[in-house]
């Protein structure tokens, strides 16, 4: 059951009705064609979207299990013996339906990352040589990208966004898994320490009226996550992210002023990670309410089946399926989804005791612009 198809799911008695529904119309184990699948993700952009395309978009999704899955068996393998956290997960629907209107010329047929594998590593050297074997590995799936094009470790983002991502173009030896080839699938390298960061960045998301992940809202906020980036880069990895010309001192005074005025790190410290007692399976529904509901599943095909229905059924809600090896894995790769930032809090208070002492240099204005600001005196103290 870990490798279902989508034949698989058809067969089984529960159905996925709309599925079928739109599988009716064509061969079995044949996708739409790209360009139906673009029109459907356009037609969502715009607001006018069908029936059909909402199915379409469904199948689309689903295409991915199996790609996923042998990623995910891939990489568990590879990972076997070592300090790695490996994790998968379905992109949301709304997030998918956010991209879309967010980014006007993405198309929908080639968007990367609708299906996903993360990978967490105790430091950078460990990251960097298993993304090496990767790269060297003599499977068919073939590495879209180019090595350096996604890497934001070694090039961070203006927000403070560290980590690298492949994509890779899934290959299949099978004459009934031709219509899977070429699907993409993005993996993602983080460190505990850039994973800290990802996961505060979103649960900030969570307890404000701000986002920043998708540079929405309080510009400040964004700011202030940007200089936290830099204080986890250097204290505890040695390396730089988006402020590398700003002294020490100005760093860790800009960051304790700015967090007098917004109190982000009371605001996480009070954010109530959600406690919840699962049960040790391979799948995860998470449904985001007032609180995080988490419903486990042996099958990814029962989970797929009950992740459609709800959706469907409440539009509103976000609901994202997962898969890990179990439900402490699960709280690791996803302490987003549990609104727990407290290794964040442990790292970003090491830094500020770190950097305390240090004295603030002048500094050339150039150390402190690239990121547009709004941030009126901020930007003049930093």
């Amino acid at each position: 059951m870990s490798n279902v198809t989508i034949y698989d799911l058809l067969k089984s008695k529960e159905g996925l009705e709309r599925v079928a529904k739109i599988m009716s119309l064509m061969p079995v184990n044949q996708l739409p064609s790209k360009s139906r699948i673009t029109k459907a993700g356009n037609a969502i952009r715009d607001g006018i979207e069908t029936e059909e395309d909402l199915n379409i978009v469904d199948l689309w999704r689903l295409s991915h299990g199996p790609v996923l899955n042998t990623f995910q068996s891939l990489l568990r393998s590879k990972a076997r013996g070592h300090d790695i956290i490996v994790a998968q997960r379905h992109k949301r629907k709304n997030t998918i339906f956010d991209k879309l209107k967010r980014m006007p010329r993405m198309n929908l047929s080639r968007m990367d990352d609708v299906a996903g594998c993360r990978l967490i590593f105790k430091n950078i050297a460990s990251l960097n040589n298993f993304r090496k074997d990767m790269h060297a590995a003599t499977f068919k799936h073939s590495l879209v990208n180019d090595p350096g094009k996604y890497d934001y470790i070694e090039a961070p983002k203006s927000t403070g966004y560290r980590g690298i991502h492949d994509v890779y173009s899934y290959d299949v030896n099978s004459s009934s898994g031709e219509y899977l080839k070429g699907l993409r699938l993005e993996i993602q390298y983080r460190t505990r320490v850039q994973h800290a960061w990802a996961t505060a960045n979103e649960v900030i998301g969570n307890i404000t009226d701000s986002e920043p992940k998708f540079q929405r809202g309080n510009r400040q906020i964004e700011y202030f996550m940007a200089l936290a980036s830099e204080m986890l880069a250097r204290v505890h990895e040695g390396l730089f992210s988006c402020f590398p010309e700003m002294d020490n001192g100005k760093l860790v005074r800009t960051f304790i002023e700015l967090d007098a005025d917004l109190e982000i790190l009371r605001k996480l410290k009070n954010a109530n990670p959600e406690r919840s007692s699962v049960k040790n399976y391979d799948n995860y529904i998470l449904i985001f309410g007032e609180k995080l509901e988490v419903r486990p599943f042996r099958y990814e095909s029962e989970a797929l089946h009950h992740l459609f229905q709800m959706e469907r059924e409440y539009p509103s809600l976000d609901i994202v399926l997962v898969r890990t090896k179990d439900r402490k894995e699960l709280k690791f790769a996803f302490k987003n989804y549990f609104k727990d930032a407290s290794e964040f809090l442990d790292l970003i208070e090491k830094c500020v005791t770190s950097l305390s002492g240090a004295k603030i240099q002048n500094v050339h204005p150039t150390a402190i612009q690239g990121l547009g600001w709004d941030s009126g005196s901020y930007q003049q103290r930093a």
